[in-house]
């Protein structure tokens, strides 16, 4: 890409101006990007361990609490059972969303490639279809 200052280069085209400045914003926008996603990673992971460790704590004082009050804290194993089932269905919930989620954000990106793939393409059908209205009013020249 063309990364010379647009002041540097003018042809006095403003398609010449205009290319040139959207390739300098597109330039700015891929430098950004990854160090934006590394960003979102980053805050993501930081909100899961303080949701983490903020249940952590809470279970915690409130055994403590139990403990020091001689509250029982045994339950039925049939009530065990029904905790661990449902925690294994919220977990395979989760894995099923997140498998979603990345099917749909490929889908995505693969439409994307393909519209960029044929952009060309329907560029030069709008030149065509632009040339077929310009010719019945255009002279021809000897």
């Amino acid at each position: 890409m063309n990364t010379q200052n647009p002041q540097s280069n003018q042809s006095g085209n403003a398609y010449s101006l205009y290319k040139q400045n959207v390739q300098k914003y597109f330039e700015n926008v891929t430098k950004n990007v990854p160090q934006y996603f590394q960003s979102m990673t980053h805050l993501q992971e930081e909100c899961v361990k303080a949701c983490e460790k903020t249940i952590d704590a809470s279970l915690s004082m409130q055994q403590e609490f139990a403990k020091k009050n001689g509250l029982s804290t045994e339950i039925p194993d049939a009530m065990k059972t029904t905790f661990v089932d449902i925690n294994k269905q919220v977990v395979q919930a989760n894995t099923v969303q997140n498998q979603i989620v990345k099917t749909t954000i490929d889908a995505t990106v693969q439409n994307i490639k393909t519209f960029n793939d044929n952009v060309s393409a329907f560029a030069d059908l709008n030149r065509n279809i632009v040339q077929s209205w310009i010719t019945p009013f255009t002279q021809v020249k000897n």
